[in-house]
This record gives structure tokens, sequence and C-alpha cells, in this order.
């Protein structure tokens, strides 16, 4: 009696088990019901133009198809307007003369001749004929190039030698101020009309800042202002003037 009937109360272990398993079943279903419906409003949500969305917003955009135009005509070309030329007057022709025959002769032309150059008169009675820079050895072979000086000679129209014109240095040289005179005929180491005057104990260079001239016994210049030039040479150390009477 005991294994017929469950005084207890209790349901059966059976009978419980399979009633869970169907609503088991049916909340899967829904579950994936629910699933399934979060997904396509999810689609819908972020594009609402999809094909899925039923009630799409302000209905479907209609796609822009192409129209024919009606076709321009490219302009036509216009022809720009003619220059008119103006008639120019004909020139009549000219009358070109005839060439005429040139005369000749076979006789050539005389030549007519120049005049000769003038030579130009001196104005002083005497020149300088030749001013040269030579060793001083010639006149003083003794000094060697312990000297230095200016010499020379005055000779007449026929080269005879003039003696007691006087001869007189003046300038500056190396600063110093130079005024000398002397008279021909005393340093015949020269010549019989032999002049000489002594610059120093050695060889100085200087340009034309000393000149050398023949005067009276008034100091009347009888010839031009000779500048000369010295050098520091030892074989230039002597300065020849000559001078010479114009006819």
């Amino acid at each position: 009696m005991s294994d017929e009937f469950n005084f207890d109360g209790k349901p059966s272990r059976r009978a419980s088990g399979g009633s869970m398993e169907v609503w088991d079943i049916l909340s899967i279903l829904v579950l994936l019901l629910t699933v399934c419906i979060g997904v396509y409003f999810l689609a819908v949500f972020i594009s609402p133009n999809s094909t899925f969305n039923l009630f799409p917003p302000g209905g479907r955009s209609v796609t822009p198809t192409a129209t024919s135009g009606p076709i321009q005509l490219e302009p036509t070309w216009t022809a720009s307007p003619t220059l008119e030329l103006t008639p120019t007057s004909t020139l009549r022709p000219t009358f070109t003369p005839l060439p005429t025959n040139t005369p000749f002769s076979l006789i050539p032309p005389t030549r007519t001749p120049r005049p000769p150059t003038p030579t130009p008169t001196p104005k002083a009675p005497f020149s300088a004929i030749s001013v040269s820079n030579v060793e001083s050895t010639l006149i003083h072979p003794e000094l060697a190039c312990n000297w230095a000086g200016i010499g020379g000679t005055v000779v007449d129209a026929n080269n005879s030698p003039v003696i007691g014109m006087v001869v007189v240095l003046r300038g500056s040289l190396n600063g110093n101020s130079i005024e000398q005179q002397i008279v021909t005929g005393i340093n015949k180491e020269y010549g019989p009309s032999g002049f000489e005057f002594v610059l120093g104990n050695a060889p100085v260079a200087s340009s034309k800042t000393l000149y050398v001239q023949l005067v009276d016994l008034q100091n009347i210049p009888l010839s031009d202002k000779i500048f000369v030039t010295t050098s520091a040479d030892c074989d230039k150390n002597l300065v020849l003037v000559r001078f010479k009477k114009n006819r």
C-alpha cells in the first residue's frame, strides 16, 4: 500500500522534470525573438534608408537620371572687314643723262714741292747739345764711387772752346737749396773750357730738381735752364752737359 500512494503530498520527480523542459524552450525562443527584433531596430536606426526599413523617412530618394539637352552649335566664323587700298599715283619716268667721257692725260701730274719745315731759331745764344749720365771714374778715377757731381764744356759755333763763361747751378737736392757758379776753363780734365760742380761724396738720386745755365757778368741768361737728373748708381754719378753757341 505504501508503494502505490504517497501520503506526504509531494509531487513526483518525473512529472516535475517534464514541465520544466517546455518552459525552458519557450523562454529561449522568446529571447531569440527579442534579440532579432533588437538587431532589426538597431539596423534601421543606423541606416534608416536601408531596404529593411518598411517606413523610410520622407520616402525613398530617387536617383537622378541623365537627360539629353539641346545640342548647341559652335559659333560660325565671321570674316573680318578687309582694308581698302588707296590707289597711289604712278611716278613719271625721269630722264637719265647719257654717260660722258672723262678726259684723261698720259702725262702724270707734277707734284707740288712742299716748303721745307722751318727750323726753330733758338732765342738764347747758347744751347745744350748733349746731357748724359756717365761714370765719374772717367774724370776722377781715384775717387771711384765716393763722389757725385755735374761737369761739362762750352764751345762756340766752330767747336772752339769758350773760356771765361759763367755757369750757374741752382735748385735743390735732398731738400737742401743749392746755388753755385763757376767760370769755364778752370776744370781742364773735361777740356780747355771745362767746368764742374761737386754735389757730394756719394751718388744721390734726384729728378729735375737742379738746373745749369750760362749767364753773363750781369747775370743775364745766355742759355735756357737745363734741368738734370742725378742717379744713385755708381755707374751714373756724373752728369755731363755740353753747351754750344748757336749760329
